[in-house]
């Protein structure tokens, strides 16, 4: 669950700062161009790749372990992770909200785990 959440927030993180600056467009075919073109950019495409199979593995660890635990901490260390990769990827990150964010979610975790 925590490697899966590592290559999430990783992932997440990278693809976020591969398409900030474009704009999407409502219509489908300019969306269909857009999809396409963010394909054709291997800084892009490797961690989506690499999301995809953390999601398959995911899937399969939910046939495994319970879900009330399974989906709480793979999505508390995800968004961990995902703030952590933002920093060190050189975004502009509220450290002070981020850890916050993340006290309360490993608060609610425990409070659901207990």
């Amino acid at each position: 669950m925590v490697a899966v959440s590592l290559v999430w927030g990783a992932t997440n993180a990278i693809m976020r700062r591969e398409t900030y600056p474009s704009k999407l467009h409502h219509k489908f075919l300019a969306s269909l161009k857009n999809w396409l073109t963010l394909l054709s950019i291997w800084q892009y495409s490797i961690p989506f790749l690499i999301n995809l199979l953390g999601s398959a593995t995911f899937f399969a660890i939910l046939g495994q372990t319970p879900i009330t635990l399974t989906v709480h901490v793979t999505n508390a260390t995800t968004f961990a992770a995902m703030a952590l990769f933002r920093m060190l990827l050189g975004e502009k990150t509220h450290v002070g909200h981020a850890l916050l964010g993340t006290d309360l979610i490993v608060l609610g975790v425990w409070l659901c785990i207990t």
